[in-house]
């Protein structure tokens, strides 16, 4: 797993076509934005399990004072 650190607007980008941006950052809440072609499925993990009646995988825990972007 690679994880970055990112600040409000700054990008992260998938590939050629796939752009994941930081729109906001609160109370324990990131916000992204997701540019993606219409040919790639974007879900949030909880609706595909659901969809896809397949378990969900617990996330990585973080520490208090570490960020995952």
């Amino acid at each position: 797993m690679l994880v970055l650190t990112r600040k409000p607007l700054e990008t992260i980008r998938i590939g050629e076509d796939v752009v994941i941006r930081v729109t906001r950052v609160g109370k324990g809440q990131v916000k992204l934005g997701i540019e993606a072609p219409a040919t790639v499925r974007v879900m949030r993990v909880e609706l595909a399990c659901v969809e896809e009646k397949i378990p969900e995988v617990s996330p990585p825990l973080v520490g208090p004072r570490q960020e995952v972007a």
